[in-house]
């Protein structure tokens, strides 16, 4: 596991060689070189299948993943890219690219840079579903104590 780190708005994502997730210094996730994403408490999150499919809590769908790409469940095209140099990309329902932060430290081997993509698309699930559920105002990606991703419900 890389350590790494995903800037996005407000946000922080730290990945530590030990596997934990911290989002703005509170660790949140933990990940695994099997590809298992789980919470605090040992509870699962996600898992990354050999051929790419994430599956959720009750193999629940939650997407596919490269190690460049991510699709949603039941998409065939991506809707995010972690690209070589660490940008993220996100893509429109129309295909326009919108920035979504930068990764450093995932491009010492594919795998690591596939771990930062699994935890860009597992975040990001979070972050797009906050954001279409605010119509009016923007959205404030600042993560203090009243923000949170909710990890102990499944994806999205």
């Amino acid at each position: 596991v890389p350590r790494a780190r995903w800037v996005y708005a407000d946000l922080a994502i730290d990945v530590m060689p030990d596997g934990k997730i911290f989002v703005n210094g509170d660790h949140q996730l933990n990940v695994d070189r099997g590809g298992r994403v789980f919470g605090l408490e040992a509870e699962p999150v996600a898992l990354l299948e050999q051929d790419g499919r994430i599956t959720g809590p009750n193999d629940d769908a939650l997407g596919k993943i490269g190690v460049l790409h991510a699709s949603l469940p039941g998409e065939a095209n991506a809707w995010l890219t972690v690209a070589q140099s660490g940008a993220v990309i996100r893509y429109a329902d129309d295909g326009e690219r919108q920035p979504f932060g930068v990764w450093m430290g995932c491009d010492a081997t594919p795998r690591a840079h596939q771990t930062c993509t699994l935890i860009t698309h597992l975040l990001g699930l979070r972050i797009r579903k906050l954001e279409r559920q605010t119509t009016t105002a923007p959205l404030r990606m600042g993560l203090g104590s009243g923000f949170g991703f909710g990890f102990g419900t499944p994806f999205p």
